[in-house]
């Protein structure tokens, strides 16, 4: 039996095949592209997890009030879905994910024919500023999922996302990763860090983002070819000694093709039989 919960949130996209999936009515004062939002937003890591028929992104990003999560479900059918988490109450949503996770090992197979009248096994809520998330352990026809909705107290739609219940250990290990990384200090710039830069080559695209976490400010540079993306990261700290080696190799290399034209425009001489 597929732990799968019920398909009926979202609208259809993908992550990387659809131009803009930022539509979604979920959009709140995280997203800074809405209007009196919070200026440049910059994406700072993203993890993917395939549960089951489900993909589930987890996006850190930040803007000028801060860093937060956003957590993205993109059902078989191509629905999608999302939440946005502060920092802190991501951190929060892990913990209670644990404790979600002992629950459910705890219970015995699915019974259908005894299943709780509202669907709900445990629940919790998470409160945060004027936002609250319900989460909800259910179970239905289909299985045991964890339902967790954000709502707005001032007004607005509430939008959902349903985990399957066997992969809440996962999901709380990719966001464990993530606040090792960025922590849980929703805090936001000190200061302006530079736009983001961009250049083509040939088919490949190079993105060179700054941002901050807790460890300092640095600079990620991203290869994107054919929708793959691939990426280093360099801390501040060694910007100055990443150029100085940079302009080592571009100088050799001029060096070397300098050497190369002046032997190829050499005159060439020729010996007379005589």
């Amino acid at each position: 039996m597929s732990d799968l919960g019920s398909g009926d949130e979202g609208i259809s996209g993908s992550k990387y095949n659809v131009a803009n999936m930022e539509g979604s009515s979920s959009r709140n004062e995280f997203d800074s592209s809405v209007k009196g939002g919070s200026g440049v937003e910059q994406e700072l890591a993203t993890k993917m997890l395939q549960i089951q028929s489900k993909r589930f992104y987890l996006d850190v990003k930040q803007n000028r009030r801060g860093r937060f999560i956003k957590v993205a479900e993109i059902g078989a059918d191509g629905r999608r879905s999302q939440i946005y988490l502060a920092l802190s109450t991501a951190a929060e949503f892990r913990d209670h994910l644990s404790s979600f996770s002992d629950y459910y090992s705890s219970l015995g197979p699915p019974n259908t024919d005894n299943l709780p009248e509202d669907g709900k096994l445990k629940s919790e809520m998470m409160i945060k500023d004027y936002r609250r998330y319900y989460l909800d352990l259910k179970e239905n026809a289909r299985g045991r999922f964890l339902r967790v909705s954000q709502t707005v107290t001032r007004g607005g739609p509430r939008s959902q996302i349903a985990l399957p219940a066997q992969g809440m250990i996962e999901f709380r290990d990719a966001l464990t990763d993530l606040l090792e990384e960025f922590g849980a200090n929703d805090g936001g710039f000190k200061g302006d860090l530079p736009e983001e830069r961009h250049m083509k080559v040939d088919n490949k695209n190079f993105y060179f983002d700054i941002g901050q976490n807790n460890r300092g400010v640095y600079m990620r540079i991203s290869e994107v070819k054919n929708n793959f993306r691939t990426s280093i990261t360099i801390p501040e700290k060694c910007w100055i000694r990443f150029r100085d080696i940079f302009n080592d190799y571009c100088e050799k290399m001029k060096k070397s093709s300098e050497s190369i034209t002046a032997d190829i425009n050499l005159p060439t001489s020729s010996n007379s039989l005589k």
